[in-house]
């Protein structure tokens, strides 16, 4: 497989964790992340999207997983555009998030409160950095995100913002991956070296992505396995998200992730589909058909005892809820 790395985007999912994938001894904050990562490379950090992460957590999270390990770490929601609750944020910084119903996008946000959380999210992302487990960040844009010139604007703030670090984009808004727009949207990641992020959803729908594949960074390349539930663009984040892959459907992307590894230095391809442990097995399932190693056999089996934080902090960012 070479740097084809394969995870999940979560190992803390409320519904990955009600499974039972994680074994009696490793289901508390350090044991779960030890136990993910003797099993795959990287992992995708969904729930900085809905709170700002903190230092301590990156620091615990570098201390809990060998070298090599790679954190994918996505933007948080005001970073991107995204409805942002004022309760999301630091409580020093609540009263500068202006908006109705308690709610706010990034157009809300003054031009001093967004310098204070872009500078406390790099802060905290400090010590994966140094340690060497910052995979990427990752940009997830809303479908109402269109390929417009503001948007190509507000890209180019996100680089420069992020200059010297890895970045990922990803697309809601179909229409910068049609046919007549793609060239053009590749080229403009290029130019910001920035990778594309390739996703796999239900496919004919209004919302569905093209499930196209560049390589715009040589750097790193990445695939996100949403599921291919119909509900995809309208049902619940429980109903989107929602869907156990076939070996058939994984094998349509073999061909597109081998191209990918072979333009790219390091190329992540992580399952974003809950329902219990779906977006595990079909990571592993997924890496033994790019031939990969078999899941590890567990080396401890039995209930033993795990040394416990001063509360599931390490954690705490983690679980939000299903992915997104």
């Amino acid at each position: 497989m070479g740097g084809t790395l394969v995870g999940t985007c979560s190992w803390t999912d409320r519904a990955l964790v009600a499974s039972g994938w994680y074994p009696p001894g490793r289901r508390d904050a350090e044991g779960r992340l030890r136990y993910y990562a003797g099993r795959f490379p990287v992992v995708e950090v969904d729930a900085t999207y809905y709170a700002l992460p903190s230092e301590r957590n990156s620091l615990l999270w570098a201390e809990r997983t060998p070298p090599g390990f790679r954190f994918d770490v996505k933007a948080f929601s005001l970073l991107t555009g995204h409805p942002t609750r004022p309760g999301t944020l630091p409580p020093d910084l609540r009263s500068k998030l202006a908006g109705r119903d308690g709610r706010a996008g990034r157009g809300t946000a003054g031009p001093e409160l967004l310098d204070e959380v872009w500078r406390r999210f790099a802060g905290a992302l400090e010590p994966l950095r140094e340690a060497g487990r910052l995979g990427t960040v990752l940009f997830q844009f809303p479908p109402w995100f269109a390929p417009t010139a503001g948007a190509a604007e507000r890209l180019e703030e996100c680089r420069r913002r992020t200059a010297g670090w890895p970045a990922a984009v990803e697309f809601r808004h179909p229409g910068w991956w049609r046919e007549d727009r793609r060239d053009g949207t590749a080229a403009l990641l290029e130019r910001l070296d920035t990778a594309a992020v390739a996703v796999d959803t239900a496919p004919g729908l209004p919302h569905s992505v093209p499930p196209v594949a560049p390589v715009t960074a040589r750097r790193l390349a990445v695939v996100r396995f949403h599921g291919r539930n119909p509900a995809w663009g309208t049902g619940s984040k429980e109903e989107r998200f929602r869907h156990r892959y076939t070996d058939a459907e994984l094998a349509e992307w073999l061909p597109r992730v081998r191209d990918m590894a072979e333009r790219a230095d390091e190329v992540h391809v992580l399952f974003n589909n809950c329902c219990g442990d779906a977006s595990a097995r079909a990571a592993e399932r997924m890496r033994r058909l790019l031939g990969g190693p078999e899941t590890p056999v567990p080396t401890e089996t039995t209930e033993t005892a795990v040394p416990r934080e001063t509360a599931e902090t390490a954690e705490t960012a983690e679980t939000a809820g299903p992915p997104g």
